[in-house]
């Protein structure tokens, strides 16, 4: 009897199979998570802007475009340098989605390529006042190095499937075809599951074709913005006609930081800002205040609070960093100088600042600017809110309008209502402010960002109480110390973020004027101003831009 030898025999054995087995199963998952590695880098933009998976049921033509690309290179080293770059075109799109999502939500459009660099500046500073310096380098850090990662990786998984194309070359190109053909039909169909996004994506080309009409656009609108600018019918009135109806009145113009319409109209927390509102009515009836009030169309949304307060003191639209450096660098005539040239003395408070306010003398030319550095305050801070509002109201009132002074402009930054609206301070006896050191143990009974950020009911509840203090502190200065010779206007800088506003809230915010003197009232009456610090939802609605104007008609000669 004859036996065979399994070793010559010429069949496989299981010891032949199994490392064959394997290789070809870590061939096929590595082919899989290349193909959805391509496809998802593709269509995230997709993702992030409409914030659903659905988002990616769609198929992407720039995918097969680029393996079309690199498979027809010949040289291993070229298709490297290619796959390398194509990665970071769709990295590059990846973060531009994510950022236009981020201002979005933040500030109510997306993020401008042209001037909305300073404003990502600026979003970094609230990060790190909100986390912390450490933390917020540590954010940063991994940001960077994330992207760095997945663009090595979409470059590796694009230099891949090239390889495989261009081995099966008649099975790729019969696969580009059929999904070529497919894309075609389905875009002549317009065929969509979720809406404003086609199922035949091309989020690539279509982000590129919208930024490159967004710089057109910009430069159109600066252009308009230079020529809007150029003459001021204000700028050359001599001072005996600037500002007579206000003679020998205290005036403070009082910013509230993110205090807007949904603040006091058609939300949950809107309830407790209209109670105290109908308090406050109540107080400053009884102490012989009037008050009148609208709204006013802000020119920024959810931050950024300068292009606001630059907007109303200069009568301009201003709703971009590079228009708010563009004005400042000249001589435009703000109210700040209309006081000023009229003789009264002119203070800044800005108490979120933490050194002198070059632009405050530069421009706006105050004789005084308060910050956080220079009014005594020894208390804790409350996240970015440093400084409680009701501290800078005690101290503005006892250093200037307290000692003899001839009148005095001023404009106030009121902070505590800024985000992330914890942990919020409350009030204490006036008479017990003091340095700010009373405040110490607030900061430790409110929660930590990090905790409240988890939930928007959460953020939209403290947002409201973080507005319901300041209008408080604001009745009970007004009402405490009772000054018959003062003038303020109380006027929200711009609507909450999207997180609490919601999606497509308007950019309007409550303004309001409040004098014991009824002469300084009724130079307003022609404006239709409902009475009361709660305006209805019938109340008059002006752009920012148009206040300036019209305020120096009003009290002017």
């Amino acid at each position: 009897m004859s036996t065979t030898n399994p070793v010559n025999s010429g069949e496989p054995s299981d010891r032949d199979a199994r490392p064959r087995r394997s290789n070809a199963i870590r061939r096929n998952v590595r082919l899989v998570l290349s193909v959805v590695v391509v496809f998802l880098a593709v269509l995230a933009p997709g993702l992030i802007s409409s914030g659903t998976a659905l988002a990616l049921v769609r198929v992407p033509l720039e995918s097969v475009l680029a393996l079309a690309l690199l498979a027809l290179l010949p040289w291993p080293v070229a298709r490297r340098i290619v796959a390398t770059l194509i990665a970071i075109v769709f990295v590059t799109t990846i973060t531009s989605a994510a950022l236009d999502r981020g201002f979005t939500l933040a500030v109510g459009e997306p993020f401008n390529i042209v001037t909305g660099w300073p404003e990502l500046v600026d979003a970094y500073g609230v990060l790190r006042d909100s986390t912390g310096s450490v933390a917020a380098v540590a954010i940063l850090v991994l940001l960077v190095l994330a992207a760095a990662v997945v663009v090595l990786v979409v470059a590796v998984a694009y230099f891949h499937l090239a390889n495989v194309i261009r081995r099966h070359y008649r099975g790729g190109l019969i696969g580009a075809s059929a999904i070529t053909a497919g894309w075609i039909v389905l875009g002549l169909l317009g065929a969509q599951i979720v809406p404003g996004k086609p199922i035949a994506a091309a989020d690539t080309i279509g982000t590129a074709v919208a930024k490159a009409n967004q710089v057109t656009a910009t430069a159109a609108e600066q252009a308009t913005f230079k020529n809007a600018g150029a003459t001021d019918p204000y700028a050359n009135l001599p001072s005996s006609d600037l500002l007579t109806g206000l003679k020998g009145k205290d005036v403070i113009v009082a910013f509230v930081e993110s205090y807007g319409q949904v603040a006091v109209q058609n939300t949950f927390f809107s309830k407790g800002v209209d109670n105290v509102l109908r308090k406050g009515n109540a107080e400053l009836a009884a102490d012989g205040y009037s008050e009148r009030s609208a709204f006013l169309t802000s020119s920024t949304f959810g931050g950024i609070s300068w292009l606001a307060h630059s907007t109303l003191q200069t009568g301009l639209w201003i709703d971009s960093q590079q228009k708010y450096d563009q004005v400042t660098a000249g001589s435009r005539f703000t109210l700040s100088d209309a006081f000023k040239k009229a003789g009264w003395q002119t203070v800044s408070d800005v108490p979120s600042d933490t050194k002198p306010w070059s632009i405050g003398t530069s421009f706006y030319h105050f004789g005084t600017e308060l910050n956080s550095q220079n009014v005594g305050y020894q208390g804790p801070a409350f996240s970015y809110a440093r400084i409680p509002d009701q501290y800078t109201w005690a101290y503005f009132q006892k250093h200037e309008l307290a000692k003899p002074h001839k009148p005095l402009m001023a404009e106030i930054d009121l902070v505590s209502s800024h985000t992330p609206w914890t942990p919020l301070p409350h009030e204490v006896p006036w008479a017990s402010v003091g340095n700010g050191s009373i405040y110490d143990p607030q900061p430790a009974q409110g929660l930590s960002p990090s905790i409240v950020w988890q939930n928007p009911h959460h953020v939209q509840q403290l947002y409201g109480q973080s507005v319901q203090y300041t209008m408080s502190t604001l009745f009970s200065f007004l009402t405490t110390y009772n000054d018959p010779n003062l003038v303020l206007v109380v006027v929200g800088d711009h609507q909450p973020a999207t997180e609490v506003s919601g999606a497509g809230a308007t950019h309007n915010v409550p303004i309001s004027i409040i004098s014991k003197d009824p002469k300084v009232i009724n130079r307003v009456s022609s404006w239709h101003w409902q009475p009361g610090m709660l305006p209805s939802p019938s109340a008059p609605v002006w752009r920012m831009d148009a206040f300036r104007n019209r305020f120096l008609a009003a009290y002017g000669r």
